[in-house]
């Protein structure tokens, strides 16, 4: 088990416990004691990083451009996935370059951009039934900045990219990027004949993409309020069928949904949210140039409204009253993160 596991295990565990210490408050009025233990600040644990993903989503908010936006995903096929597992750093890594490069270069093609391209691009790991499903979505306006800097090139509002030739160039790629590594040999040669999933669809001003998107960026494969029961050495948890649009529930032993669930931590260190094109951090000048562009929409209100990250007042859970800080706890010492127990030492 990987060290960042074993981490993610402990964290959670100890997260809003006395472990981690916190503090005390107490009601002037009727003298009920409260106590607040700190998050463990873990990010594969949603309930520490709600604001997190707000923040995020406000930030983006210098990125954005009133034009229609496209989501696209590209997929890593099922031969892959056990690679995927193995070596997550090193095809995480070729994923991103791979679906990047492709979606660039096909968008270079005068008949459908014929420009250089914007992308918005965040890892995800899992399914909604927590199987392990390596994709990555991009978010992209609809158009371009011509090479000369001068002229803003927009795509057709229902069409950016054919998903087809997309596909081809993603597989190519993939494996040109693949052949670097010592285990090229170990893939299934069938898996480079095969057809690799891309989609591409529009979606509007893309605020309702970028909102599915930034809840995910800070949290792993399912939140608490999707965990229905624990009963008898199982879980059980709520998921939608995208097949059916219908919500329905899965149940499995502990150790196969710790096991899921552990599946989607990623590597120390790894970035999940990348951007590329005119989006990257080296380019921002040209995106100042297409602002200036698009002259006068740009001035149009921003569609993401920001949020007030001012923590409410902790009032009295009893009688209402406001609480009245008491005294700081300790963290405590906290043991080695499972490595006694699970080398069975």
């Amino acid at each position: 088990m990987p060290p960042g596991h074993r981490r993610a295990m402990r964290d959670i565990e100890h997260c809003r416990t006395e472990v981690l210490g916190g503090q005390v408050y107490i009601c002037p009025d009727c003298e009920q004691i409260q106590y607040s233990y700190h998050s463990c600040k873990n990010r594969h644990y949603p309930k520490c990083q709600q604001d997190d993903a707000q923040r995020w989503l406000d930030g983006q908010q210098q990125l954005w451009l009133p034009v229609p936006y496209f989501f696209l995903t590209f997929t890593l096929p099922a031969a892959l996935r056990t690679f995927a597992l193995r070596h997550q750093k090193e095809i995480y890594n070729i994923l991103f370059t791979a679906s990047s490069a492709a979606l660039q270069l096909l968008a270079r093609d005068p008949r459908f951009v014929g420009g250089q391209v914007g992308l918005i691009g965040v890892l995800h790991t899992w399914a909604r039934n927590l199987i392990y499903h390596p994709h990555v979505h991009y978010l992209v306006p609809g158009g371009g900045l011509s090479y000369d800097g001068r002229t803003w090139l927009t795509s057709r509002k229902t069409f950016f990219l054919p998903v087809k030739a997309l596909s081809i160039l993603f597989r190519a790629k993939f494996r040109d990027a693949l052949k670097k590594t010592e285990w090229f040999d170990q893939v299934p040669k069938e898996v480079w004949s095969q057809d690799w999933v891309v989609h591409c669809q529009p979606v509007g001003n893309g605020v309702a993409a970028l909102k599915y998107l930034a809840p995910y960026i800070f949290r792993v494969a399912l939140t608490n309020r999707r965990i229905l029961k624990l009963d008898d050495g199982k879980v059980t948890f709520a998921y939608k069928d995208s097949k059916i649009g219908k919500t329905r529930t899965c149940t499995l032993q502990a150790e196969e949904f710790i096991r899921r669930f552990l599946q989607h931590v990623l590597p120390k260190g790894f970035v999940k949210v990348r951007y590329f094109g005119f989006f990257s951090s080296g380019k921002r000048q040209m995106l100042f140039n297409i602002r200036r562009l698009l002259g006068k929409f740009c001035g149009l209100v921003s569609p993401l409204k920001k949020s007030n990250h001012n923590r409410p007042d902790f009032c009295c859970p009893k009688c209402g009253s406001l609480m009245r800080w008491l005294q700081h706890l300790q963290p405590q010492s906290r043991p080695p993160p499972y490595k006694q127990i699970l080398c069975g030492d």
